[in-house]
Parts: structure tokens; sequence; C-alpha cells
């Protein structure tokens, strides 16, 4: 398996990434599938065997650990089917990615995997995949992965008031929680007839677990509408301020092995299995050293190139040399404005806090000393590092890791939503089993391959089937 730089729950989409995009036209026999139709899009059963080979092969040590074929086939098909949703609202909202972009982000992964970008390239042509498709998944992907920061950014927000909750929570408990759930999904806006029913489905596989026909794991790769579902439900060790709210408290008075619910969340019905707990060490006491600094910078720019900028720094550096005061040159020379009428001062911070040029710049004089012309992306500068002092960060970062995890868990409780949401309002029809139709019926032309870019015309020619 080839291992990504991603994030962690786009790198899970990965195992399908065979399947995010139709093979090359050269590949594709004439005759195939629809396995569902997408708003404009639609997905070939081809495309549905390679995602279910790839699961299979997974699981090849543990194949009871897989529901049955037709209800595998569905899971991967609404996997697909949600991919396809985001790269296509990623493109809406304006999502692009460079070649330059994604080279570098396939060379990365090549890295990774310790490889040249050629012995990734022969790699997964060992695995009967082309580049070509892999470049196509891995820049769907990265799609993706800015789709959820944009909605990260404009959508989730964490208040003082929560840090400072979680901080009084971590305080008391001290402790992580490893946990897997197993959610029976209900639409927005569900109906009574909905909600009737996700309720007994849900019971149902409550009563199945307490009779010990089925473990958890197997329970919720047959029975889950989450995206873990293959995966066991299992949502990794959690602290408190990882776990939603409404299931904290229940949290901390189960024990190993308990099972709770089902219990009715934003998403649906849900049943939360504790599987273990583990003590976290008190956060040690962390120092980091901060300067205080001032400097001048002469920009280069359409009216100013290297060579004159450079001369400029010299002479200033030169002057303050010969007895001028530094400050008095920055208020008359310098052409950082946000700086200059504070005579270059930029006050306290730790070294990397402008960019490692500067830092090392910072970290190559005592107090007291002025540095030597050096440039950075803004142009050339000199430094005066006027004093530096231990400071303790612990609290700060603290609140900055709770800050984090708190918004990665409302992020994935409302990004969910969201794709709950696109999923509702787009154009989806399963065509697998005995609906599944012939691609070539939809088309008047012969036997030429079907590609990519011709199928985003045929919605209209589906519609009556």
């Amino acid at each position: 398996m080839i291992k990504h730089l991603l994030s962690p729950l786009l790198f899970a989409s990965l195992v399908l990434f065979a399947a995010l995009h139709p093979a090359s036209a050269q590949n594709i026999q004439p005759i195939d599938r629809i396995a569902a139709i997408v708003n404009e899009d639609v997905i070939l059963q081809s495309e549905l065997d390679r995602a279910m080979n790839n699961i299979l092969a997974q699981y090849a040590d543990q194949p009871m650990q897989l529901p049955p074929h037709e209800v595998l086939e569905r899971q991967v098909l609404d996997r697909l089917i949600i991919v396809r949703l985001q790269v296509a609202q990623a493109q809406q909202n304006g999502i692009r990615v460079s070649d330059q972009e994604l080279n570098q982000a396939i060379a990365s992964i090549a890295q990774q995997n310790g490889v040249s970008v050629d012995g990734l390239a022969q790699r997964l042509q060992q695995d009967g995949l082309s580049m070509t498709d892999f470049r196509d998944s891995v820049r769907d992907e990265i799609m993706i992965q800015r789709l959820r920061q944009g909605f990260a950014q404009t959508r989730i927000s964490v208040s003082e008031s929560e840090i400072d909750a979680a901080l009084s929570q971590q305080a008391n408990s001290g402790a992580q929680y490893r946990l897997a759930h197993i959610l029976v999904g209900l639409p927005e806006g569900a109906t009574p007839e909905q909600i009737s029913t996700g309720q007994e489905k849900v019971e149902g596989i409550r009563r199945i677990l307490d009779n010990g026909e089925m473990d958890f794991s197997a329970a919720a790769a047959r029975y889950s509408d989450s995206p873990n579902a293959l995966e066991g439900g299992d949502l990794g060790w959690r602290s408190l301020d990882e776990i939603p709210t409404a299931f904290a408290q229940m949290v901390t008075n189960m024990k190993p092995g308990d099972i709770a619910g089902p219990t009715r969340g934003v998403s649906g019905f849900q049943l939360l299995k504790l599987v273990d707990v583990r003590d976290i060490d008190a956060a040690t006491a962390q120092q980091v050293t901060e300067y205080h600094v001032r400097h001048i910078l002469i920009r280069i720019n359409d009216h100013q190139d290297d060579a004159s900028a450079k001369a400029k720094i010299n002479t200033l550096r030169a002057r303050i040399a010969g007895g001028a005061d530094f400050g008095q040159m920055a208020k008359e020379s310098s052409e950082d404005s946000g700086s200059r009428n504070q005579g270059g001062d930029l006050g306290w911070f730790p070294a990397d806090a402008y960019g490692a040029d500067f830092g090392q710049q910072i970290t190559r004089v005592a107090d007291g000393q002025i540095s030597e012309p050096f440039r950075t992306d803004a142009g050339w500068h000199i430094i005066q590092r006027l004093a530096s002092r231990q400071t303790d960060v612990t609290d700060d970062n603290r609140r900055a890791q709770i800050r984090e995890t708190i918004g990665r868990r409302k992020l994935e409780e409302e990004f969910n939503r969201y794709i709950q949401e696109m999923h509702g309002e787009a154009y989806v029809s399963y065509r697998i089993g005995d609906r599944a139709e012939n691609i070539d019926d939809l088309y008047q032309t012969g036997p030429a391959p079907v590609v990519p870019e011709s199928r985003n015309t045929i919605r209209d020619g589906l519609n009556h089937l």
C-alpha cells in the first residue's frame, strides 16, 4: 500500500483511489455498466469493481470482518459518490490544483515511501495501476482537503469559554478514551416514518450485540452508515474535549467493553462502545526563548532592484556602525510601514516568528549587537537584537492544542452534516444489481470507448431509464 502525506481522514479514501477516476481510455472496454448516476456524472461498474477489489485485498486476512458482498458493494459505492460530490463542490467553489502543486505532492508521497517518482510509478504499475489515475486521485484528494479547510475557516470557531471548560475537564480527567461507534443515519428534516425506521434498525443492532450474535466491529462494518464503517467504527483515542458534549459525560461513567445507546444525535442514532482507557501525563512546563528585536527594511520592487536595495542597506549599516542611532535611522529610512514609526521595534517574539531566514540572523548575534545586511523575500534587512528571555508558554500551548482538538471535533461533526446536505440535494440514482445499465446503450456512436469527458453529457438521456 502506498503511504500518503495528506490528511488522515482523506488518506482513508486512498484505498479507493483506483476507482475515483475511470481507467485511461485505451484500457476501457467498449462495454461497461453504470453503477450510479451522480448529478451530471456517472460511476461505472468497472470503477466500483476496482474499488471493491482494493477493499477485498486489504481484508484478505480478515474476510469475516466484511459484510456480505451486496452490503459491502453499496457501502463502497456510497463512498465513491461522496468523493464525487466533494470534488464537484470544490470545483464549484473555484478550488484548483496546479500541476506544480500536484508534482510536489507526488514527490512527497514518493519520498515518504522511500522511492523516486519513477520508482513510485513502477510500484503502482506492479499493482495494476497507472500513474495518470494516481495523479488524478491525488489531485481530487487535495481539492477535498482544501474544501474542508475552507469550510473550517468560514464555519468553525472555538470560544475562549469552550477552551476554559475543556481545560477544567481535562484537569479532572487526565485520561484518553478509545471509542468506536455505529451510526444509523437520518436525513436532514427526517420524517416521523424515517425516524421510526431508524430507531427500529438501531434497536435491532443493539439486540444483536447484547445477544452476542456479532461483535461490535463486525456489526459496524455491516450496519453502520458512518464513513468509518469498514474500519469497525473505530474513532481512535480521544480526550474528553474531542468527544461531543452529548457523549462526554456518558463516556466517563463507562468501563472498557461497555456499549451505550442508542442515542439520538445530529446525524442519526448512535451506539457507542468504550474500547479502552489510558492515563495521560499532565503537560510539563515548556520554555521558549523570545527576542526583543528592531529592524530596518529596504524593499525590492518594480521601482528598486536588488542592487539598489542592497546598496542602501549597506550605507545605513555603515552609518549606524559609525555612531548613528538605529531607531532614528529606522524612522527615516525603513520601508516597513508597520514598524517604522516605532523606530523599527518589532517587540518580543520567538526566533521563527518571521520565518527561518529572519530567525537565523537573530540567533547569530548577541543581545545589543547589529547583524550584517541579509536578504529575505521582503527585501534587505539589518536587525538589532535588544534582549532575550525565557518564557513559560505551557498554558499558551495547552490552550492552542485544545483549541485545535475542539475545532477538529466540530469540523468532523459539521462537515459530515455538510456532506449529508450535499448528498440530499444531489441527483443520485443507484444502478447496481438488477438496475445496472449498459453504458454503450446510451450512445449512438458505435463501439468507441467511453472517456470521462463524454460522461457529463448523458444525464438527460438517463432520466427515462
